[in-house]
C-alpha cells in the first residue's frame, strides 16, 4: 500500500466497541501506548477488522492539539 501520510504506526487491535454509526478501535502501539480511532461501522466490516489483527495507524492532519 502506498500512501502520502508520513505518520504511520504499526500496532495490534486490542478492542473494538461497536456503535450505532461509528465504532471505536483500540490499537496497542507498544510501550504501554494505545491509540483509539473512531471509524464507521461500514469501514470496520469492509476491512474485516478483528481483535488481534496487525494494523497500521495512519495519522494525516493539519493540526495536532495538545491540552493540559
Amino acid at each position: 500500500m502506498k500512501i502520502s501520510a508520513r505518520n504511520q504506526i504499526a500496532g495490534t487491535i486490542t478492542a473494538i466497541a461497536p456503535g450505532a454509526v461509528n465504532g471505536s478501535i483500540k490499537v496497542d502501539i507498544g510501550g504501554g501506548n494505545v491509540v483509539t480511532s473512531n471509524i464507521t461501522e461500514e469501514a470496520i466490516a469492509e476491512l474485516g477488522l478483528a481483535v488481534g489483527d496487525t494494523v497500521t495507524v495512519i495519522i494525516k492532519a493539519s493540526d495536532v492539539l495538545i491540552g493540559k
